[in-house]
């Protein structure tokens, strides 16, 4: 019997077939096509609505501010920039300018005490925090304001001992005198938990590398920790700094003059002018909010640099960046 299959490792030879043409590519869509494709986002009409009402109620505020002759604006303008004015906010500027860098200088040595290893340098900064965020701010000040009271002179000696030299605390203790260390007193106090939060905020990574570098530790915290721990420390002391622009209007129980004490003896006086001099000096404090809030944006993107990919976009580049897009839309637009 024969066997028709072909012999072991006999394979059929396979007829030569031509490779297929790679698959043309598929024609590109016409603009007709591309409109049909044209992704179409989602409604929002709560989105809208709520727009429209927040628009309708600014406008009607607007309206009401400038419409309404309780207000008075003509005599706003006239208290604005009146030298009685200006020398108030020149006060407030002064007091502000020493008040925040004193308690800011104060709250750094009470956070480094708070964070010290020494328990003597820890309890009397803890009291001394306690103490001061308890007390309100206008206590304090009537305490410093009637200090020579308490202690008529001052003197400067061996301790427990005989002084080399005294001082009258009547004659140095002026009303921006009693300002100033009543404010920085109080602000030291929250400075330093501020200060605190931003150099505990830093990676313990960073003190045990700056401490294998063999570094000073002083060195460590000026160049190496405190750098770092400004990016927590800003945002919350500028709050604290805005706390204390509106905290100088309390000088005035102190008989200091500032913005406050200015427009409050104008309008006894001219008590047809009390709502425009409030006004007044509201307008001022925004500014002054304003001012700082400002130098707030640039300073944290400064400080930010090592933290993030990409820096925040200023305000201008904000400004840009919207009017391309409004541009690109209405090309687009006008295109369809």
């Amino acid at each position: 019997m024969s066997d028709s299959s072909p012999p072991a490792g006999v394979a059929d030879a396979a007829p030569d077939v031509p490779p297929s043409p790679p698959p043309s590519p598929p024609p590109a869509p016409g603009p007709d096509a591309l409109k049909a494709q044209r992704v179409i986002p989602l409604r929002h009409p709560g989105r809208w609505i709520a727009t429209l009402v927040v628009l309708v109620v600014v406008a009607q505020l607007i309206h009401g501010l400038a419409t309404n002759p309780f207000f008075e604006w003509d005599r706003f303008r006239y208290w604005f920039l009146r030298p009685v004015i200006l020398d108030g906010l020149l006060v407030t500027l002064k007091v502000t300018a020493w008040s925040a860098l004193f308690g800011l200088l104060g709250g750094v040595v009470l956070a480094l005490c708070r964070l010290s290893r020494s328990p003597v340098l820890r309890t009397v900064a803890w009291v001394y925090i306690w103490l001061f965020r308890s007390v309100p701010l206008i206590v304090v000040l009537l305490f410093m304001y009637n200090f020579s009271a308490l202690y008529a002179t001052l003197s400067v000696g061996v301790p427990f001992g005989p002084g080399f030299a005294h001082f009258d605390e009547s004659k140095l203790a002026t009303e921006m005198v009693v300002a100033v260390v009543g404010l920085s007193l109080n602000e030291a106090a929250y400075a330093a938990e501020v200060v605190r939060a931003g150099v505990l905020s830093v990676d313990q990574g960073q003190h045990e590398a700056a401490a294998a570098l063999g570094l000073p530790r002083g060195y460590q915290f000026t160049r190496i920790v405190f750098p770092q721990a400004l990016r927590a420390i800003v945002p919350s002391y500028v709050n604290q700094l805005i706390g204390l622009i509106k905290g100088t209007s309390l000088v005035f129980y102190v008989s200091l003059l500032d913005l406050f004490g200015k427009a409050q003896t104008m309008a006894s006086t001219y008590p047809s002018d009390i709502v425009p001099l409030l006004l007044v000096i509201t307008a001022w404090y925004v500014i002054l909010t304003s001012v700082v809030s400002v130098v707030q944006f640039y300073v944290e993107r400064y400080y930010s640099r090592g933290a993030l990919r990409t820096m925040p976009p200023t305000p201008l580049q904000k400004l840009r960046a919207g009017l391309s897009g409004v541009r690109g839309r209405i090309a687009i637009g006008a295109a369809g």
